[in-house]
């Protein structure tokens, strides 16, 4: 499965992205879909994922703030943003699960500033 991310960029804190992780074939076919972020000198963490069925869970830095989801039309998951500060900053990766294999997006970049 090959996942490739769009969406990121610069925002001012307070400020909203929305982030898409298209895959190469029907995201039905996939256990679950999920976001992790690595910022500078951290290890690479889990923001949030989605299943199957449609169930969510989110890192407790971003409750409240983000939201995923996805567009079975599409092939594509999503992650938008909201309140954004300093401390979101970090290469954001798309991943996925099939059939106990993990498939990974190259990463894009998130910069919260002022």
């Amino acid at each position: 499965v090959q996942l490739v991310e769009s969406g990121g960029g610069w925002v001012q804190p307070g400020g909203s992205l929305r982030l898409g992780c298209a895959a190469s074939e029907s995201i039905f076919s996939l256990d679950s879909m999920a976001w992790y972020r690595q910022a500078p000198g951290r290890a690479r963490e889990l923001v949030a994922i989605i299943t199957t069925f449609g169930t969510t869970h989110y890192a407790d830095p971003v409750v409240g703030r983000f939201v995923i989801s996805r567009d079975h039309s599409e092939n594509t998951m999503f992650l938008e943003m909201n309140s954004l500060t300093a401390e979101d900053t970090a290469v954001y990766y798309c991943n996925c699960r099939k059939n106990l294999t993990l498939f990974w997006g190259q990463g894009i970049q998130v910069t919260v500033s002022a």
